[in-house]
């Protein structure tokens, strides 16, 4: 399963937001702005930058909005 850390205020999330709805793909929003998902953004990633992407049956994370939507196209197969 997928786990996004992002905010709503976001250019970069809302471009990776729109591009998971478009593409049907499921994830678990995690909104950084709940202290309990920050807290964990931090543990995981080191850094307070969003979105990150978190794959969890793959073991893989990332930052950035472009990183994250070619690693999802990659994945998923899907029309570049």
């Amino acid at each position: 399963m997928l786990d996004l850390y992002y905010s709503e205020t976001c250019p970069y999330c809302r471009k990776v937001l729109s591009y998971l709805d478009e593409n049907n793909i499921e994830f678990n929003r995690k909104d950084v702005h709940d202290t309990e998902n920050y807290d964990k953004l931090m543990t995981l990633g080191g850094m307070a930058q969003v979105p990150f992407l978190v794959d969890n049956d793959k073991e893989k994370s990332m930052y950035e909005s472009d990183v994250i939507i070619d690693y999802l196209k990659n994945k998923y197969n899907l029309a570049i």
